[in-house]
């Protein structure tokens, strides 16, 4: 039984999509917590509704977000439709809009939040404390109640106030784990580099996964693994 499930009830992972692009280190992030029975509760912001349009040729509507969550879920990095089974019933959605909404309480159940991906403006809106939507709100929460916060920027190059947006944030406690795949794992597709980089998400969070092959300290492992001799 997942450690979420415990006496207190639910206490979801909140996870904070932002315009940046990069939506399907969302998604494999959000299946990884979902196969491991972890409850999300959901905050998409505005411009990652583009993104989403525009990364996924989908739109993600608030009156339609189960529907809409599926169809991205169930989509590859690569863009083929249902290349996963997804079950989506452990999943709350919260609009981005909704400052009344349970993620804007410290006294609201929560594990702690990923931002992913986390665009340089909502890395600003977080290291100031701006609280400009439930997104930036949520993590605010999230590093006053001591709670794990990861925040997964995919933005290049970074500019010197970026740069100390994201120190303030360390500062503050959160983890920082840049969009950035390695080819150590012996990744031989997309979507191999997309799950690697959840997964560094997921072991900053301290979340059980299987989303990618760990070093083990063997040299030439990644090209074997990638079918080079």
């Amino acid at each position: 039984m997942p450690s979420s499930d415990g006496p207190q009830g639910r206490r979801p992972w909140i996870v904070g999509v932002s315009g940046a692009s990069g939506t399907p280190y969302a998604a494999a992030v959000l299946r990884a917590l979902l196969a491991a029975g972890e409850p999300v509760d959901l905050v998409v912001s505005r411009a990652a509704r583009l993104t989403l349009l525009d990364e996924t040729a989908g739109p993600f509507r608030d009156a339609h977000w189960q529907q809409d969550l599926e169809r991205w879920l169930r989509q590859g990095a690569d863009g083929t439709p249902d290349a996963f089974a997804v079950d989506t019933g452990g999943v709350r959605y919260w609009p981005a809009g909704d400052l009344g909404a349970g993620p804007s309480s410290g006294s609201y159940p929560a594990r702690g939040m990923l931002i992913v991906p986390a665009s340089t403006a909502a890395v600003a809106g977080v290291a100031l404390g701006l609280s400009k939507d439930l997104l930036q709100r949520a993590a605010s929460v999230t590093l006053k109640e001591r709670r794990p916060l990861v925040v997964a920027v995919r933005e290049s190059p970074l500019t010197g106030p970026t740069l100390r947006h994201l120190v303030a944030l360390d500062e503050a406690g959160a983890v920082v784990a840049p969009a950035s795949p390695a080819f150590y794992a012996g990744a031989r597709d997309l979507q191999q580099l997309v799950d690697f980089v959840a997964g560094r998400v997921l072991d900053a969070a301290g979340v059980a996964h299987t989303l990618y092959r760990r070093w083990n300290g063997e040299l030439g492992a990644a090209a074997r693994a990638g079918g080079h001799s």
